[in-house]
């Protein structure tokens, strides 16, 4: 059975690799690994490849950057060119990306069974342009792998039929459990000059707080303000540094020796900063998860969240109104030893690849 997987962008690498590298083992499949290119440069994608010991793309198709429309436009006309050639039995996605809803658009028109991981998932704001993503790949793939019980909600209050859905836990935390020994080996803490639980760690990129200058001015404010009690790392996502530039507000930052600004780090880098900080200020999707595996306090800035069981049984807090005394009041309560404590979701256990596996075997007979 000939499946291809889809990589695009730097959070599909955690998902995929644990099943691409358990199908390369597998006797009844064929795996082609895809990269779309919509990370393309080496700090938000090769060395993903490298710390996940995952072979080099089969095909890589090379999109880059432009706006919504453009990128999956070019991703959908190039993916259809190797659907046409490989004659695949099934396309494999996961996330929520351009890359994912593209390339299932592509193959479910082909003819060819598609399988998304990480079905489910719901913020329920559609002014995100993931959440269309997850609900135009769910509601045309046959094989729904979902990562936490809200996403079983989820879909059957949508009508989608049990035969289809799979609860097999999830897959990130695969990856998480697979690398920390190498991670632990990472000497990212002394290049930064940093000890342990003695910073905390940023990512920031979503445009809600990173476009806005009202809300970006305020981030950067706290930031500064936090950095006065304990150093603060932040690997900076592209976007953000040319938008934190072009708005002038990266003064005060550079010439703070308590703020490190950093380019985006490779996994096994950040993976160790993860586990070692005092807590997490993010925006990110899968670092809601990571940090609730590890028992690690996690700041979200977001209205809202797609994966709530990080707040309603993970070490989580959503932040849902960006106002610098609410963050730094949350920031104080951890740093006085008020902090959350949480558990981890069922089947996040680092097996949730070879249960996705056995199904897809199952399905050849």
């Amino acid at each position: 059975m000939k499946i291809i997987n889809v990589v695009g962008a730097r959070p599909n690498f955690m998902k995929i690799a644990p099943i691409h590298n358990l199908m390369l083992k597998s006797k009844k499949i064929q795996p082609i690994l895809v990269h779309t290119g919509q990370h393309y440069d080496e700090k938000m994608s090769k060395v993903f490849f490298i710390d996940l010991k995952m072979p080099m793309p089969d095909i890589y198709l090379n999109v880059g950057s432009g706006s919504h429309a453009v990128q999956t436009a070019k991703i959908m006309v190039e993916f259809e060119k190797v659907c046409l050639e490989q004659k695949p039995d099934m396309v494999l996605v996961v996330g929520d990306v351009n890359s994912t809803v593209a390339c299932t658009l592509v193959a479910v028109k082909l003819g060819i069974k598609c399988v998304h991981v990480e079905s489910g998932l719901r913020s329920f704001d559609r002014r995100m342009p993931e959440e269309i993503n997850r609900l135009m790949t769910d509601v045309v793939s046959d094989y729904l792998f979902v990562s936490e019980e809200s996403g079983m909600t989820n879909l059957k209050n949508e009508g989608v039929p049990k035969s289809k859905v799979f609860h097999v836990g999830n897959v990130m935390i695969d990856s998480l459990v697979n690398h920390i020994k190498s991670a632990d080996r990472s000497k990212i803490m002394k290049e930064l000059g940093v000890k342990k639980e003695e910073f905390c760690l940023v990512t920031l990129h979503r445009p809600s707080n990173v476009d806005d200058t009202k809300n970006a001015k305020i981030l950067v404010d706290t930031l500064k303000t936090v950095s006065k009690q304990l150093k603060v790392v932040f690997p900076i996502h592209p976007r953000t540094l040319k938008n934190f530039e072009a708005m002038g507000i990266l003064k005060g930052f550079t010439d703070n020796e308590n703020i490190k600004l950093t380019d985006p780090l490779g996994y096994l880098d950040f993976m160790k900063l993860m586990k070692e900080s005092r807590f997490l200020l993010t925006d990110s999707g899968g670092i809601q998860e990571e940090t609730t595996y590890l028992g690690k306090p996690c700041l979200t800035l977001r209205e809202n969240t797609e994966r709530p069981s990080t707040v309603t049984q993970g070490t989580n807090i959503l932040i849902k109104e960006l106002d610098k005394k609410l963050i730094l009041k949350h920031i104080k309560d951890i740093l006085d030893g008020r902090v959350k404590k949480g558990t981890v979701p069922k089947y996040w256990d680092g097996k949730t690849a070879q249960r996705i596996i056995k199904i897809l075997e199952k399905s050849q007979k």
